[in-house]
């Protein structure tokens, strides 16, 4: 089992948009013999593989993550040594993921699941806005990855401007593996600076790989780029650093290893090129993956805990060990809810029970299946290390399942959901068509941790949240094709927030007596701003601590205060927006013996909440969003003008790789950047474009925030 798992390799596919993530994915399937077709995204065929929803062949973008299995059998078809000396074929799990900021949740939990991954960047454009997030996204997961430069082929391609931008940037190591022959539309192959090989790509889609030796008037710069490659990598083994330094070079073996160590230890990002459009380069980075990235038996060992000892302890990817697995994306289809599921440890076996440890309960497993984008092949288990789909089991995206009932107490550790900041309301005009809103927008709900959905009681209007407009335009559109369920839409509106800016001290006494027992509980203590260094993770809100000392409290009331001050982030004194980055100090109180109660104490931790907020200089905070808008520089100072006007903090401009267009970068307010696009692209006469990503909470100017909270007063006054 250990063999098998030695030779299986997880990764995803991340990029910014249209940087070639999906037709990458499409030439693996297809030099796997998955497919037997080459697709496009856009054209007039069947549509790329990966792609299987209508609106996503439509649109030409990936919507949602997708999962396949492939077989690589190395570029001479004879199996291919790799990390662990195993010459045989190996298996790997790939998941496509979506370019747009929208859909960042399919590549947050992609990542949460995998081994490792492959960062591609345009060759012309280098490190983009979403590059940054990706990246990002990466380290947080601690996701070992190469970078592939796509589009070689294009007028403006520069392997070395992708490398700069590569370490200026985002801040790798990043070291070229190849050279490339040609370049633009004469871009024949690459040259490997390991093997000193030139590889070309022949036949109609590129299937035959043709090894020659270096072209001669490349010699020179091709040992001249190893030398530099070889200083870099061999500090990741001692002994061939030892031996390199007093002058034998490390043979091809000993610079598959040094590298391997690099890549593992996250310290290295290997750099390869080609264009996955016209068929080049794929081949090569596919025997790398087998290479360098790791496998599950190698890769960091995932995280669980132990929420009965309050503890965190590893999953060993072992077959026999106890299940334990995750269910990290969800779908409903015609037969049922399809859980995509990362087995970590243990074996999943069709037919057998399994237990939700969120839920407590138990679940029958009826069919397990492998996945190849939308097309499923049925299996019979699958065991630790392996990337499947559960049919019919019922559970939300981020569930632990377990295969023993002692172990319900076991969670896998959670992926970062970022805050929606965006809503709008959805309107449907009958009964019969709010009965298919409402299905579809549960399962929706269910299906994406970043989608919300509120309905107002009063009012009856149901409002939903989201990533950005595109986010909720695609499930308004979804809601009017699968549902058949005709809604109108209302004026997108910003999700604000509110906090606090100054320490306050509170010192409340909630007591009431009405014959018999009464109820008596008294706090004392202090809140104050969360800063970032004291949050315990990077989603935390709310922080409490309890510095109580000789029992003024008695330590069973000490859950019923915490959740009195929860209870009252939800609902800011300024215009009832949800609160974040509070801290709550809880020093001091007194108890009755017989009067005192958890409600009491809850009641009087709320009340002491509200009067400490009003005291500490409470503020509203609006979204402020990153936004990279890319246009010829024609057209510079009219869009650095129109940005500055919607209240835009110009960071900078620079320009593109390609050396055509501009790239001005900004921090805009989103309550500003409303039908931004078209006014983008009238002024600009449509050659400009712009992508946009939530970058933090801005306190709103005095100006700003008290038409904020008189448009909400009146709002909420309408609906009482």
């Amino acid at each position: 089992m250990s063999k098998l798992l030695a030779k299986t390799r997880n990764i995803g596919i991340s990029a910014h948009i249209d940087s070639g993530k999906t037709t990458l994915t499409e030439r693996i399937l297809f030099y796997c013999d998955k497919i037997h077709k080459i697709e496009d995204v856009r054209g007039g065929g069947a549509g790329a593989k990966m792609d299987h929803m209508e609106l996503e062949k439509e649109k030409g973008i990936t919507i949602t993550s997708a999962a396949t299995t492939v077989f690589w059998h190395g570029i001479d078809n004879k199996g291919i040594t790799f990390a662990p000396g195993i010459d045989e074929e190996c298996k790997i799990n790939i998941i496509d993921t979506p370019g747009h900021v929208d859909f960042t949740v399919e590549v947050e939990r992609s990542l949460r699941v995998l081994d490792g991954a492959i960062l591609i960047l345009c060759s012309v454009a280098g490190v983009q806005s979403q590059s940054i997030t990706v990246d990002r996204q990466m380290k947080r997961y601690r996701v070992p990855r190469l970078a592939f430069l796509n589009k070689m082929d294009r007028m403006g391609a520069n392997a070395y401007n992708g490398l700069k931008s590569l370490r200026d940037k985002l801040k790798h190591n990043a070291v070229l593996m190849q050279l490339p022959i040609g370049a633009e539309d004469g871009f024949e192959g690459v040259v490997d600076l390991v093997t000193k090989k030139a590889f070309y790509f022949d036949g109609s889609d590129g299937e035959n790989v043709r090894i020659e030796e270096c072209p001669a008037d490349m010699v020179d710069e091709m040992e001249e780029r190893r030398a530099e490659m070889l200083d870099t990598v061999a500090e990741y083994d001692d002994d061939i650093m030892e031996r390199y330094l007093d002058g034998t070079e490390p043979t091809e073996e000993e610079l598959h290893k040094c590298i391997y160590n690099g890549v593992n230890s996250l310290d290295l990002t290997p750099v390869y090129m080609g264009s996955a459009f016209k068929n080049k380069g794929v081949q090569v980075l596919m025997d790398a993956v087998t290479r360098y990235l790791p496998s599950p038996l190698d890769s960091e060992k995932a995280i669980a805990n132990d929420n009965e000892k309050n503890e965190k302890f590893q999953l060993e990817p072992d077959a026999d060990k106890p299940l334990v697995c995750m269910a990290f994306k969800i779908t409903d289809e015609q037969f049922g809810q399809l859980t995509y599921t990362r087995i970590y440890q243990g074996t999943l076996v069709k037919g057998s029970t399994i237990f939700n440890t969120r839920t407590g309960k138990k679940v029958r497993v009826g069919r397990i299946v492998r996945m190849n984008s939308n097309d499923r092949e049925n299996i019979d288990s699958a065991c630790a290390g392996d990337i499947i789909a559960m049919v019919g089991v019922d559970c939300a995206s981020g569930d632990t399942f377990v295969g023993d009932s002692d172990m319900t107490h076991v969670s896998c550790e959670g992926m970062h959901v970022p805050i929606p900041v965006i809503e709008l309301s959805v309107t449907a005009k009958d009964k019969d068509q709010q009965a298919k809103m409402s299905k579809g927008l549960q399962r929706f709900l269910k299906e994406d941790p970043t989608f919300h959905v509120f309905t107002d009681e009063e009012s009856g209007e149901t409002r939903i949240a989201g990533m950005g407009e595109l986010h909720l335009e695609i499930y308004v559109e979804r809601l009017k094709r699968e549902y058949k369920a005709e809604v109108q839409v209302g004026a997108p509106q910003v999700n604000y927030r509110e906090t606090i800016n100054a320490e306050a001290k509170y010192d409340y006494t909630h007591k009431k007596q009405t014959g018999g027992s009464g109820q008596f509980g008294q706090v004392v203590g202090k809140i104050l701003p969360l800063t970032e260094e004291n949050k315990d993770d990077e989603d935390q809100n709310f922080k409490f601590t309890n510095q109580i000392k000789g029992g003024s409290i008695p330590t069973e009331f000490i859950g019923a205060c915490q959740k009195g001050f929860e209870d009252v982030m939800d609902k800011g004194p300024l215009a009832a927006f949800p609160l974040i980055n509070v801290e709550v100090f809880l020093q001091d109180g007194k108890s009755h013996d017989v009067d005192s109660s958890d409600m009491a104490f809850r009641i009087a931790s709320r009340q002491a909440m509200r009067q400490a907020i009003k005291a500490a200089n409470p503020v509203l905070l609006e979204p402020l969003m990153k936004v990279e808008v890319e246009s010829p520089e024609e057209y510079q100072g009219t869009i650095i003008g129109d940005l500055s006007s919607r209240r835009g903090i110009i960071q900078g401009s620079e320009t593109s790789a390609g050396g055509a267009d501009v790239i001005i970068n900004a921090f805009v307010p989103l309550s500003e950047m409303f039908g931004y696009s078209t006014d983008l692209r009238s002024f600009t006469a449509g050659k400009a474009g712009y992508t946009m990503e939530f970058n933090k909470y801005s306190e709103c100017p005095k100006n700003i925030a008290e038409k904020v909270m008189k448009d909400r007063a009146e709002k909420l006054g309408e609906r009482e």
